[in-house]
């Protein structure tokens, strides 16, 4: 049964005739009257506003696969139209037409729709509750969203699912050669192999073989920054610690933009199962984490732009300046280096070859559906790494765990009893991975491990190598700005403000500080500690200013 069936109410409330009342004084402009079958907003409409049903109703559309547009349910009086995208101004999913008697209804752009959640606590709870419920059925129905058309288990098509998937939008991927609808398509279209994968938006523009920036161009989920924009506070990267500090910084009143070359979650994002993070005593996805953790940020205004790779931290004036590829330049009052880590890789010389393609760094359940009931081996002995072990291993006929040091060194002990239950898993301790085979047709068709203290080499036949053997810090953007130590980590608190680096109005945290505790409760403390400090740093400024 899916979340339609089982929380109905929650998902379309009826707002009673005083909490319209009190709805109305948020409003951004005047209740607009729209004849019978009158477009109220359509699919891909930029900075389309949530609408307030007064009389009558507003009939909503999507676009189901390549099917066009069906109905899906009407808003009616003290109803209101919207899913998350509303509250941040991105395109809209679907579309809403007039009823057969036309409506009434009252607009609330982005900016009056996070002022209502922000200035009536009951009122915001029902509305952000509905907003983010019909983002969550939106990804149940799967058709409404973007189609991915080519080869499921081709590294591109996985990337960018995986990219959507993290993002928190709906997708579905037709196998080009065996699926009707998606031949179909590319034969209408005349697309070639290396045209291949075929993105289909919810607008219905298509996509030839795009990039992850491309595809969320094509969405809007990648803001446009003007050159010379100016922030109160501007934080790179959107993990667990960048949206801590943006959530603090924006609820407080300060200007906020985010900016992370992948997507929001980091590390973190890419956790099957959190199972020893405060309040959440049944454990909670990182995906989860993370999209709860980008509701909030948006809700009090911050600007999260993903995915927006910064070149560099630009120190050579008098304003701290970010610059973005592309080109655009951001001035901020504070940066906050919130970068974290990127996955460490084994020197092996062809790891390149099968990476997307037989190697991933994380187990999501997209890679979980590809190595369904075959032979797999993971690398690795933390936390992160045990939570894999345990999403995986139910999935796939057997797992070889390799580890350099025995587990009770590196990993938590409820983690460790839970693989020790486990009857698929095989543990190697003191190995490590050497070697793969295959091509790039193919992708990965075997890996060799060496035992590190004999030397002997065992090798295994298998399509599936998860590495989780630990990451660097992300500082190469700061180009010799702030002082960082012999491995790579930020230096902080050598100055009044424990989380600043050694150039002034620049902080670090989470996983890239130098002696930082590399844990999800960590990094959010941090940023919501760093926030303290920008405010005491920016004082402190004002002080000096003043004649």
């Amino acid at each position: 049964m899916g979340i339609l069936e089982t929380r109905k109410d929650q998902i379309f409330p009826t707002l009673t005739a005083h909490q319209v009342d009190s709805a109305r004084r948020f409003a951004s402009g005047p209740e607009q009257r729209f004849a019978p079958g009158e477009a109220v907003f359509s699919i891909g409409a930029v900075g389309t506003p949530s609408w307030l049903v007064i009389e009558g109703e507003i009939e909503l559309t999507r676009r189901r696969g390549l099917k066009g547009e069906t109905s899906v349910t009407s808003y009616g009086v003290g109803q209101f139209s919207g899913e998350v995208n509303a509250l941040a101004g991105r395109p809209s999913i679907s579309a809403g037409r007039a009823g057969p008697d036309g409506c009434i209804a009252i607009p609330f752009d982005a900016p009056h729709l996070r002022a209502l959640m922000i200035g009536t606590a009951d009122l915001g709870e029902i509305v952000m509750r509905a907003l983010i419920l019909r983002r969550v059925e939106l990804i149940e129905d799967a058709e409404a969203g973007t189609i991915l058309v080519g080869a499921p288990s081709n590294p591109k098509v996985v990337g960018l699912q995986v990219f959507l998937t993290r993002a928190g939008y709906p997708n579905l991927v037709l196998d080009a050669t065996t699926d009707a609808e998606g031949k179909a398509l590319i034969e209408r279209l005349g697309i070639s192999a290396a045209e291949l994968p075929l993105i289909v938006c919810p607008d219905g523009t298509f996509l030839r073989d795009p990039t992850e920036l491309e595809l969320a161009t094509c969405l809007g989920i990648t803001p446009s920054i003007k050159d010379g924009a100016r922030f109160d506070v501007a934080i790179v990267g959107a993990g667990p610690a960048g949206l801590a500090a943006a959530v603090y910084a924006a609820s407080e009143g300060l200007s906020v933009v985010v900016f992370d070359g992948r997507n929001t979650g980091g590390q973190a994002g890419a956790s099957s199962r959190i199972e020893n993070y405060l309040g959440f005593p049944t454990g909670i996805s990182g995906r989860a984490l993370a999209g709860r953790a980008f509701n909030q940020a948006i809700k009090f205004g911050a600007e999260i732009a993903v995915p927006m790779h910064v070149d560099r931290l630009d120190c050579s004036g008098k304003e701290l300046t970010l610059e973005i590829a592309g080109g655009t330049r951001v001035i901020s009052k504070a940066i906050v280096i919130a970068s974290g880590a990127s996955y460490r890789r084994p020197d092996i010389p062809n790891l390149a070859e099968f990476e997307g393609n037989g190697v991933s760094y994380w187990a999501s359940p997209i890679e979980a559906r590809l190595c369904a009931g075959e032979e797999v081996a993971l690398v690795g002995g933390g936390n992160s790494a045990g939570q894999a072990i345990v999403f995986l291993a139910p999935q796939v006929r057997k797992l070889h765990l390799f580890v350099r040091r025995p587990l009770e060194q590196t990993m938590s002990s409820y983690l460790i009893e839970r693989i020790a239950a486990l009857p698929n898993v095989e543990l190697h301790v003191g190995s490590e991975v050497v070697g793969l085979e295959g091509d790039a047709s193919s992708g990965l068709s075997a890996a060799t491990f060496r035992n590190r203290t004999d030397g002997s080499t065992h090798r295994c036949n298998l399509h599936h190598l998860f590495l989780f053997i630990g990451a660097d810090p992300n500082t190469g953007w700061l180009h010799d700005c702030v002082d960082i130590d012999g491995k790579g980590f930020v230096v902080t608190g050598n100055g009044p403000l424990p989380l600043e680096a050694s150039l002034p109005g620049v902080f670090a945290i989470g996983d890239v500080r130098a002696t930082s505790t590399k844990r999800v409760a960590a990094a959010v403390g941090e940023g919501a500690a760093v926030v303290s400090q920008i405010h005491a740093m920016l004082a402190s400024q004002a002080t000096k200013e003043q004649p």
